[in-house]
This record gives C-alpha cells, sequence and structure tokens, in this order.
C-alpha cells in the first residue's frame, strides 16, 4: 500500500514539474513575442516588470496551504492584468487553470477556469480586429478538455484512494482476525497439551495417594509403594512440563527414541491392578516426521487417560498399524462403552479428551472414528495420510 502512494506522489510530481516548465516557456514566449512586437511601447516596461512579478509569484507556488489562497489569487489578478496589457500572454492561462483545479474545489475551480476563458477569448479577439471563430471557439475548447482531464484524473485518483484504504483497513482487519485465530488456536493447543500430559499425571498422582492414605495403616508397604509410584509420576511430569514449555519432543519420545518404544512405555506405565495395557506394533515403521510421532503419541495418552477415568476396563490394547501410505493408531477396550451418537452435541461434554483427539488428527489431514455400544467396549481408530506429513 505504502509503494502505491508513493507511485501516485510520483505521478503527481512529475505533472507538477511539467505544468511549471510550460507556464515558464509560455511566460517567457509570449515576453519575447511582445518585445518584437512592441518594444518602443510605453507599456514595455509594465508588461516586463509584470512578466518579472508573474514568474516570481509563480515560483512561490509551494506556500503554506493557509496561504496559497491569497497567493493565487495575487497570481491570477497579475496575470489578468497583463493579460490586459499584452493579449499574447493569454496562453498562460493554461498552467493558472491546472493550479486552480489543483488547489480550489471544484465548484469554484471551474467557476474561475469559465472566467479566465472569457478574458482569453475577449483580449485575443481584440488583439486580432475581428471575431475570428477560430479565437472565439479555440480557447472554449482548450478549456473544456483541460478541465476535463485534470477533474476527472483528480476523481479517479480519490477514487484510488479510496480504494487503498479500504485495502489498509481490510488488511488490518484481517491481521487482526489472524491474531485472535492464532491466539485462540494456541490456547486450545495448551489445553490439549495440558490434558494430555500434566492433567493425566496429577489424576494419577491423586488416585494413587487416596490408595495409600487407604492402605496406610493396614498395609504400610503397599501405601510406600504407591506413595514412591507417586513420586516417580510426579517427576515425569515435572520433565514433560518442562518440555512443554520449551516446546520439546514428549518426553516418552525423546527417552525411548522411537514411536514404537514410546508406545511401549506408555502401556507399561498404565499398566495396573486393574487395568492391563498391552502394546502391539504390525508393519515396520518407516522414519516419520516428529509431529506425526507426538501426535500419535499425545493420542494414546489421552485415550488411555479417558479408559481410565471413564471406561472401568480391565484390558487396552494399543495397536500401531504402519502401511504404505497412512500410519493407524487403534486404542481398544473391553470397559462399559457408551453411545457414540451423544457426542455430537459438544455442549453436552465437557474437558478435553475426545474433542482434543479428534483436533490433533484433523490438523495432520487424518481421521478419527470411534466405535461403541454400551457393554461393547470402545475402539479408537485414528489414521494419519503419510503423503500429506514429509515422510
Amino acid at each position: 500500500m505504502t509503494q502505491l502512494h508513493g507511485a501516485q506522489r510520483d505521478d503527481t510530481r512529475l505533472l507538477a514539474v511539467i505544468v511549471h516548465s510550460a507556464f515558464y516557456v509560455l511566460l517567457a514566449a509570449s515576453l519575447l513575442r511582445f518585445l518584437l512586437r512592441h518594444s518602443e511601447s510605453p507599456r514595455t516596461p509594465w508588461v516586463i516588470g509584470l512578466a518579472v512579478a508573474l514568474a516570481v509569484l509563480y515560483a512561490l507556488s509551494e506556500l503554506r496551504h493557509s496561504s496559497r489562497l491569497l497567493w493565487f489569487v495575487l497570481l491570477v489578478v497579475a496575470w489578468a492584468v497583463l493579460v490586459v496589457l499584452a493579449p499574447s500572454f493569454a496562453w498562460c492561462a493554461v498552467p493558472l487553470v491546472y493550479t486552480g483545479l489543483r488547489i480550489l474545489s471544484e465548484r469554484v475551480a471551474v467557476s474561475l477556469v469559465v472566467v479566465l476563458t472569457g478574458l482569453v477569448v475577449v483580449t485575443q479577439v481584440r488583439l486580432a480586429g475581428w471575431a475570428d471563430p477560430n479565437l472565439l471557439l479555440a480557447p472554449i475548447a482548450v478549456a473544456a478538455v483541460t478541465t476535463a482531464l485534470f477533474v476527472g484524473m483528480r476523481r479517479q485518483a480519490q477514487r484510488q484512494a479510496d480504494l487503498i484504504d479500504d485495502l489498509v483497513r481490510t488488511r488490518q482487519q484481517l491481521a487482526a482476525t489472524e491474531r485472535r485465530e492464532g491466539t485462540l488456536a494456541e490456547r486450545e493447543r495448551l489445553a490439549r497439551e495440558i490434558h494430555d500430559t500434566l492433567a493425566q499425571g496429577l489424576s494419577s498422582q491423586r488416585m494413587l495417594l487416596q490408595a495409600a492414605d487407604l492402605v496406610w495403616d493396614t498395609d504400610p508397604e503397599l501405601a510406600h509403594t504407591h506413595l514412591r509410584t507417586a513420586a516417580e509420576i510426579a517427576e515425569r511430569d515435572l520433565t514433560e512440563a518442562r518440555r512443554f514449555v520449551h516446546d520439546l519432543a514428549p518426553a516418552d519420545l525423546a527417552a525411548g527414541g522411537s514411536l514404537p518404544a514410546a508406545l511401549a512405555a506408555v502401556a507399561a506405565r498404565e499398566t495396573t491392578d486393574t487395568l492391563t495395557v498391552r502394546c502391539h506394533i504390525e508393519g515396520t515403521p518407516g522414519p516419520l516426521p516428529q509431529r506425526v510421532e507426538a501426535t500419535l503419541l499425545r493420542i494414546a495418552q489421552g485415550a488411555l487417560a479417558n479408559i481410565r477415568e471413564h471406561a472401568d476396563a480391565s484390558t487396552a490394547t494399543i495397536t500401531l498399524t504402519c502401511l504404505d501410505d497412512q500410519i493407524v493408531l487403534d486404542i481398544a477396550d473391553n470397559g462399559h462403552g457408551f453411545d457414540p451418537d451423544d457426542l455430537a452435541d459438544p455442549a453436552e461434554h465437557r474437558g478435553h479428551g475426545l474433542p482434543a483427539i479428534r483436533a490433533r488428527v484433523r490438523q495432520l489431514g487424518g481421521t478419527c472414528t470411534i466405535e461403541s455400544a454400551p457393554g461393547d467396549g470402545t475402539v479408537l481408530s485414528a489414521a494419519i495420510p503419510l503423503g500429506t506429513t514429509g515422510r
């Protein structure tokens, strides 16, 4: 937008230079013509003085805006007196018309053009001595063309300026919208990350601490085991939080070095006395983008958190299937299940579990399906195409 404004200013400046140069050329030619034909006339000193004054006045065209109207009135008056004394200066009216159209309102400028044109016609006819049709019509035609061209150019420039302003406002609005959308997207990402990492760890710690409290008097050894496990989870969550702050890979991926190893570590960690989690790898996983690995690991963590908190299942199975064109992660459990149609209304659900999983898969161009029924367990399947992930 700045370049467009700059180009427009450059064009205006170039046109002004051309018009100013034309004025001085016409003024010099008119003075030379008068001196060649009327050098002995008693009007000659007046004509020379007025011509010099007109040139000096015109040179002051860069006056401040508050003084320009007075300057232009003096300029027109000096020219009018000069034309009365020497009609050959009439053609200097063309640059004056341009100047008037540039600094005056359109209605006032057009009225001025009519007056100046009338003065030119009268002086030219007086100079010729008879009503020459060319002298009667040519000034009017020149003034009309000049006025029409300049008014059209000014209106077009104003339309372009309005369009540029509209584009600038639109770009600012789009930038503000993008910032808002980016903020919302970042908030959603943070919510998913917190749900899949810290929230799960805190939930596990709470369950272990409650279990330790229940058996503290009857089975101190088991209570201490629960406390040690809670401490390990807290340490792991602290590491995860630090990686989360620095936007690094999940701790399981950083420690295991591969997605299958990270999934196996998650399965082992989620296995308890009441829930057995198994991990199967089908096919040979090739090198995957870090974003895909992190997404699949977070999906597994989120799904297992849902199973632990809601499914009342005794077994769960993580299956990673590596195909040529996609990679599929299935998490199945034998819990009490639910009706997937109940998920159709987001207002009926709280938390970030399944919505977060679906959002993660959607960001990578994949699909997420859920098969479940009350009493029949649940199978969650996330398929991510490899062609669009940069494998």
